[in-house]
């Protein structure tokens, strides 16, 4: 039973207390840092109330709130293993609640596990806790990339006629242009409910397939070459969640809800994306961050922008292809972790 080889600790409220340097953990990780703490052993947090499937190795000195659980090992038992045990036990199979999910000490302490000895807890959790520190380094480093695309992003395209961050060699200025006089906005359908199938000839691009809707309407219609999308083409999302896309999928009929842009010769797609995402950026800016804005055709259309010769395009283009890349390359490397450490959990515990 898990009662024998750890103890269930209770959090405690922290309003009470001052700004210090000692951080206070709920459910969802860090919040803030007071100056007292609860423990000044480490532990495994692991929630009361909220997200119970989501444990936490807690560094003391540390403060938990009254919705987590800290979990400190009895002797000759190692915390590093119960924390990688932890990771193993479904923990939605406890759920005590029909509503927000739970879990009390009791149902915790009588959960069945088998351990090892000592010594050999000792080295598993050693050895997945090794893994966790490259997992935690890899996730820094695309964190790091983040940053450096977004400040790329931010200096790369000019408000001005010259931009903040520039290659060497370029020197003319940019060039403004209405977006409306080099870009044209083409809208998809608004599909009737009868020409929308479960199977057909043509799959029907929707806003929330670019993000988290899997699920795909079909259509055997024939339509008019504008209303058709073709990887490679440049797309912009225009309601709720918004922002351009490269489409890389095959060819498909787009909803309303999406523009395909198609551009003057004397432009880079891949240059006029960014530019887009360097636009987006600045709007989320001046919105806290609300991904729910509303862009309207006639707003596009008349934004000035600014733009330099093809060769220079082509430079700030290239440039952020590579960080691009560099981004997905670690995201790869990262989830290879991830599997890696999921078979280490599935096959180094009983």
């Amino acid at each position: 039973m898990l009662g024998e080889i750890s103890i269930v600790n209770s959090g405690k409220d922290y309003k009470q207390l001052n700004k210090g340097n000692i951080p206070v953990y709920g459910t969802g990780g860090y919040m803030l840092s007071v100056d007292q703490y609860l423990s000044k052993n480490d532990a495994v947090g692991i929630g009361r109330k909220g997200t119970i499937d989501h444990p936490q190795y807690l560094k003391a000195p540390f403060w938990t709130v009254d919705t987590l659980f800290f979990m400190t090992v009895r002797e000759n038992n190692n915390l590093h293993y119960l924390y990688s045990l932890f990771q193993k036990i479904n923990w939605k199979k406890y759920d005590e609640s029909t509503g927000l999910p739970s879990l009390s000490k009791k149902t915790i302490n009588n959960i069945s596990v088998k351990v090892p000895e000592y010594i050999e807890q000792k080295r598993i959790g050693n050895f997945i806790s090794q893994v966790d520190s490259l997992l935690s380094l890899q996730q820094r480093k695309l964190q790091q990339l983040k940053l450096l695309k977004k400040a790329m992003l931010q200096d790369l395209f000019a408000d001005k006629a010259v931009p903040k961050l520039r290659f060497r060699g370029f020197k003319d200025y940019w060039v403004p242009k209405k977006l409306g006089d080099i870009a044209n906005f083409i809208n998809g359908r608004a599909y009737k409910q009868n020409e929308l199938l479960d199977k057909g000839k043509y799959k029907v691009l929707r806003v929330g397939n670019f993000y988290t809707n899997d699920s795909w309407y079909f259509s055997n219609l024939e339509l008019k070459p504008q209303y058709y999308i073709n990887k490679g083409d440049l797309v912009y999302t225009w309601s709720a969640t918004f922002g351009p896309h490269i489409w890389r999928g095959e060819k498909v009929i787009y909803h309303y809800h999406i523009w395909k842009i198609n551009l003057s010769k004397s432009l880079n797609k891949k240059f006029v994306f960014y530019l887009l995402k360097a636009d987006k950026a600045k709007l989320l800016s001046n919105t806290n961050g609300s991904t729910m804005i509303h862009i309207t055709k006639r707003n596009m259309e008349s934004k000035t922008v600014l733009i330099p010769n093809t060769i220079e395009q082509s430079q700030i283009r290239n440039s952020l292809d590579n960080v691009s890349n560099l981004i997905t390359f670690q995201q790869e490397k990262i989830a290879e972790v991830k599997q890696i450490k999921q078979f280490l959990l599935q096959n180094m515990f009983i």
